[in-house]
């Protein structure tokens, strides 16, 4: 019950768990808004029944949360860190679907279990989650639609994330995806100074390849010519956006 009290306390002064933003492939034009929050608009008595029927479970970095084939049992509630989501093709090749942070659930689209995982999540970070069963999940919104609302809002919200990124993968080249994924990652949280915009490394350019769907030796020599057109610099610890404007065009 303490992570409980936790959560109840942060709700109730108005700091939503997870302020961060989820990264994943979109249109920049789409509207992506404050990342969601599975929590708000549940009362106390909501989170404690969820807590109730629920487990928390820390993950070290790099750790498997559910894995792809495994029999699907429930939903995993970030309370804190980042969960890597991806699709592992026939090859071996992975696709990362998505980098959901704290307030967002992972483990869909199945939600009451009774099938099986039809991708991965693995720690991106540190991550403590709250592990719903299905059959505690289905008990639950039956009786309580403030938690009805918030899992069709969040499953909405998923939903059109996996919508644009099958549009990204269908109509835009892989040099076009790499631009929007950078362009993103300077929108979400770039620092701008002047025409510059610095983003910190936080990606490896393997990570840079699996979102964009392509291999780190195309990634490392599509950044090189890119910074050989003056658009960007490329160091250790970040990438500098140097004309933003042309990479715009270039996507």
């Amino acid at each position: 019950m303490e992570k409980y009290s936790t959560f109840a306390g942060l709700l109730s002064a108005g700091i939503p768990p997870g302020a961060d933003f989820s990264l994943h492939l979109r249109a920049l034009e789409e509207e992506e808004g404050a990342n969601p929050n599975f929590f708000h608009g549940l009362d106390e008595d909501d989170i404690a029944a969820l807590f109730a029927v629920s487990s928390v479970k820390a993950f070290a970095p790099g750790e498997a949360v559910f894995r792809q084939g495994e029999a699907h049992e429930g939903i995993f509630v970030i309370l804190c860190g980042k969960i890597r989501v991806y699709y592992l093709g026939p090859s071996g090749r992975e696709l990362t679907l998505a980098y959901w942070s704290a307030g967002n659930f992972v483990g869909g689209p199945h939600i009451f279990g009774e099938c099986q995982h039809m991708w991965s999540g693995q720690a991106e970070e540190a991550a403590e989650v709250l592990v719903v069963p299905g059959t505690g999940m289905r008990a639950l919104i039956e009786r309580r639609p403030r938690l009805a609302v918030a899992l069709v809002e969040a499953m909405a919200h998923k939903g059109k994330c996996f919508s644009s990124l099958i549009q990204m993968l269908g109509t835009r080249s892989a040099a076009e995806r790499l631009a929007q994924l950078l362009l993103l990652m300077a929108e979400m949280g770039g620092q701008r100074i002047g025409d510059r915009v610095i983003i910190n490394r936080t990606l490896t350019q393997d990570e840079l390849a699996r979102l964009v769907g392509a291999t780190r030796q195309w990634i490392s020599a599509t950044l090189e010519r890119l910074r050989e057109k003056g658009l960007i610099e490329v160091a250790p610890d970040r990438i500098v956006i140097l004309d933003e404007a042309r990479l715009r065009c270039s996507r």
